[in-house]
């Protein structure tokens, strides 16, 4: 699960915060740019206490609200409405102090500013109220030039046009971190569905099918328990495949694989901590099995690993020689290997059994028997790793799992 909620940091941290960075910086470099413009040419204004007013005012707004614009959730209707009330009003005052370039194609008085401000309803409401924000803008620019010249149709489908691409964006980039989200949803809670499917199938399944078996050999009313205990089985086995079809577990997966390729975040989960994932020598966890039909060969070296990992692999395992002991008969030997490399840890199980046949795993998932799907592949998929399942009819059947060390 430390995945999982590493991944779910990252998806709180919204894709749009960078834009908002930006949108930041371009306001209050776009105000010193304005205010350095009106300076240079100071004297070509006939009523230039205007504009010096207007520029207090603007350099007050735009520092004042920066907190305004750090984040969707804090850029209000009622900001967007008055930020792009300064800017309308800055352009319709630029003829008012007195500058004519201002009239005849020149900058007005706010200049580049005011595309800030159309960005800021981009980001904050998509594509269409950038729209709205850009119409705003180009009817200010016609009535404070007096028509609609070449120069103010191009100002005005410049702002307008980067404005909507900016505000389509981010409505992409919205929809995304929704399927995003929704895609961690439903490997959550795959995840908890399938640890709790194996928790059943080690525990109660085992006993259940142990009960039928017994009850049939004794016969009389035990036979009878045991075709109950049977019934239970069957039932509780549907029950557990019913969320686990092949076609969820393939859709599940894909959205799972879209996750990791979205969120790209280096694993850290072998890092020590107080949440059991610290270091932990993989030998005695499996050494328990040991014993007269099953021979366990071990490096001379500790084989350290994350504690949650060594359980779980020391637990698909004892899965492993779980289907040895039912499946491969009673005289039947098994050999647990165990691999330090340098780049993985690899544990295989073999045993001298009849085999698999061709076909049985797949058959025994559409009859609800997931032991080698969930209880072996389940759990190795869960820690990183793989499990490869090596079978030949009379030549006994060879289990490698496979889990890489972390970097």
């Amino acid at each position: 699960m430390g995945n999982t909620v590493r991944r779910e940091r990252v998806v709180r941290m919204s894709v749009e915060q960078p834009l908002w960075r930006a949108l930041r910086g371009y306001r209050v470099l776009t105000m010193l740019y304005a205010i350095g413009l009106f300076a240079s040419a100071y004297e070509v204004y006939d009523r230039p206490w205007i504009a010096v007013a207007y520029f207090a005012v603007l350099a007050g707004w735009t520092l004042a609200t920066l907190p305004q614009v750090s984040g969707a959730g804090r850029c209000t209707k009622r900001f967007l409405t008055a930020d792009l009330t300064v800017a309308a009003v800055g352009i319709l005052l630029s003829p008012v102090a007195g500058h004519e370039r201002a009239v005849n194609g020149g900058s007005t008085l706010p200049s580049i500013w005011t595309a800030g401000a159309v960005l800021a309803w981009a980001l904050k409401g998509g594509w269409r109220w950038a729209a709205t924000a850009s119409l705003v803008v180009g009817v200010a620019n016609v009535v404070q030039r007096g028509g609609l010249s070449r120069s103010t149709l191009h100002n005005v489908l410049l702002v307008c046009i980067a404005s909507i691409a900016i505000g389509y964006v981010v409505e992409v980039a919205r929809a995304s971190e929704r399927t995003l989200a929704r895609a961690l949803e439903i490997e959550a809670a795959t995840r908890e569905r399938e640890r709790l499917a194996r928790d059943i199938h080690d525990s109660v399944l085992q006993v259940l099918a142990m009960v039928q078996r017994r009850g049939n050999a004794l016969g009389g009313e035990a036979a009878e328990i045991g075709r109950m205990a049977g019934e239970q089985e069957a039932a509780l086995r549907a029950l557990v495949a019913g969320g686990l079809t092949p076609a969820s577990r393939a859709s599940e997966d894909a959205a799972q694989g879209a996750v990791v390729r979205a969120v790209d975040e280096p694993d850290r989960s072998g890092d020590e901590g107080a949440d059991g994932t610290g270091p932990c020598d993989l030998r005695p966890l499996l050494a328990r099995h040991a014993g007269a039909r099953v021979t366990f060969s071990e490096p001379g070296a500790p084989v350290p690993m994350r504690t949650d990992a060594a359980r779980e692999l020391a637990a698909a395992v004892s899965a492993a020689l779980d289907n040895v002991r039912l499946h491969a008969g009673a005289d039947a030997h098994a050999w647990i290997l165990v691999e330090d490399d340098p780049d993985a840890v690899i544990v295989t199980v073999r045993d001298d059994g009849p085999g698999i046949p061709e076909g049985r795993l797949a058959q025994a998932e559409e009859e609800g028997r997931l032991g080698v799907a969930l209880s072996i592949r389940g759990r190795l998929r869960d820690i990183g790793g793989t499990a490869e399942l090596i079978s030949t009819p009379g030549q006994g059947t060879e289990v490698e799992l496979h889990v890489p060390k972390k970097k």
